[in-house]
């Protein structure tokens, strides 16, 4: 991705930004366009597109500022990620303390999946400022 942060953002705040807007950030952030190619399929300058994109970034920047949504879905993320692995880490201690729980812990385990991955296999990254 060109900037993952813009793309947390456009996410988080998209909808609040004008049509025209999303539809540069769009083009730019999910379908990975050049800012040549953008402004050739919106019939635009590439210096509208730059424009748009640099108003979109400071708008994003702004609601950011202002709200906090992205940092704190990022924090909580972060926070679930940290109790799941507690919560793997003390499923297969009790396994090994308890083999006569194995089946059964095996069958927790089986329920602890994120897209077919063990969430202990699953990590969550917190943006370093």
């Amino acid at each position: 991705m060109k900037d993952l942060r813009y793309l947390q953002l456009w996410d988080a705040y998209g909808p609040l930004l004008t049509e025209h807007q999303r539809e540069i950030c769009e083009l730019y952030y999910i379908c990975d366009l050049s800012l040549t190619e953008i402004a050739e399929q919106k019939g635009v300058s590439k210096q509208s597109v730059s424009d748009a994109l640099s108003k979109s970034r400071a708008i994003l920047d702004e609601y950011e500022s202002k709200l906090h949504f992205n940092a704190i879905n990022q924090e909580s993320m972060l926070e679930i990620s940290h109790m799941l692995t507690r919560t793997m880490r003390a499923l297969e201690d009790f396994k090994a303390a308890h083999p006569d729980f194995s089946g059964d812990i095996d069958n927790i385990l089986s329920l602890m999946t994120i897209s077919g991955e063990r969430v202990s296999t699953v990590t969550v990254e917190s943006e370093a400022d």
